[in-house]
């Protein structure tokens, strides 16, 4: 195990190494009903045109727009065949190429007249066939669902990531499993959470239990600092191999990476901004690589005050937004109350001093 006063890893160095250990996970096919949130496998494009024929845009009867050319209650024009009653989505009888409002018609007399294609849909003017309806390693929305499903399609193939996360040694190890939990689900992956003691024994057998053969990585939740009570980089050491304990990231200094049981494992800190600040600079980069898709995009803004920070450490400075200006929270060792208010992260990098205030930064959203 490291000691505290030892070399802390880079942490382009640590990432570099998580991300080296993740290939892309394995796609499963899942119905549509399922999809929302989660990661596409593959490029989905449309395979016919949609609709497929001219068809009724609304209810009315099908008629050929020449047949009622000047038609109008003072000059009605007989229809020599009685026109088609066609509802919403319909295809247009054959000779026909408008659809006239019910109220347009008395008896077999036109009493309105129509421009030809008024209340059709052209053939592929939905989707044309080829269009991409889902990019491969796009997040799945709901409008996604709609093209999917108008395509004629009832599932679809994803990518689902599912972590492991080990909470130990904290006062209350259930107080940072939901959070970590939900953030891996906003990242179309699943998590599984097991609660196991503060003793090396019981979290070596943790992480390397076949329980759960799916998982594609392991994350420790506590137990991370070098006091006699944390004992997670020694139950990592007994169960595979710790790379590093101890990473140039604020705050987030005693977080660790490693790997056992075939998997990747990243230990997180217990106190919840070190937790978030190190999930956001390594789990979710990792998480993104074995789904094979981009992290979620920055926004920029300006500072509302400056940003100081050490040089040679990477650090996480939590912010709230307030239009197209941020306000630091701050980042070390921020209170719960504030914590809570983040909308987002600046991650300042262990070359600069901070930014001065009115500069222009990105932030990585919560």
């Amino acid at each position: 195990m490291r000691a505290p006063s030892a070399a802390l890893m880079p942490l382009a160095e640590a990432l570099a190494w998580l991300r080296n250990r993740a290939a892309p996970v394995t796609p499963r096919t899942v119905p549509l009903t399922e999809a929302c949130g989660r990661i596409a496998a593959a490029a989905v494009t449309a395979p016919r045109p949609v609709p497929p024929d001219l068809t009724a845009l609304h209810d009315g009867f099908a008629v050929s727009a020449a047949d009622v050319g000047g038609a109008s209650p003072y000059a009605p024009i007989l229809l020599l065949h009685p026109p088609v009653r066609v509802e919403a989505g319909n295809p247009m009888p054959a000779g026909t190429d408008a659809v006239l409002p019910a109220e347009g018609l008395e008896g077999r007399n036109a009493v309105a007249e129509i421009g030809a294609g008024e209340g059709t849909r052209a053939a592929g003017e939905d989707l044309a066939e080829g269009d991409v309806l889902l990019a491969a390693g796009e997040r799945i929305a709901p409008h996604h669902l709609l093209a999917l499903a108008a395509a004629g399609f009832r599932e679809v193939a994803i990518r689902a990531v599912r972590i492991r996360l080990v909470a130990t040694g904290m006062s209350d190890p259930e107080v940072l499993s939901p959070m970590l939990a939900a953030l891996i689900t906003r990242l179309g992956g699943t998590a599984e959470t097991v609660t196991v003691p503060d003793d090396p024994v019981a979290i070596a057998r943790a992480l390397t239990d076949e329980g759960d053969d799916r998982a594609a990585a392991t994350f420790i939740l506590g137990g991370s600092g070098f006091g006699p009570n944390d004992r997670s980089a020694e139950g990592l050491a007994e169960a595979g191999r710790l790379l590093a304990h101890g990473l140039a990231l604020r705050p987030g200094e005693t977080a660790a990476i490693g790997e056992a049981g075939g998997r990747p494992v990243l230990l997180l800190p217990g106190r919840p901004d070190a937790a978030l600040a190190a999930f956001l600079a390594l789990g979710r980069p990792l998480i993104a690589a074995f789904a094979g898709t981009a992290e979620p995009a920055p926004r920029t803004g300006a500072l509302r005050r400056k940003i100081t920070s050490t040089v040679g450490l990477a650090e996480i400075v939590f912010v709230r937004c307030h239009g197209s200006e941020i306000e630091p929270l701050g980042g070390a060792e921020l209170p719960l109350r504030r914590l809570i208010e983040a909308e987002g992260a600046v991650l300042v990098p262990p070359e600069r001093e901070g930014y001065p205030a009115g500069s222009e930064v990105e932030v990585v959203p919560l």
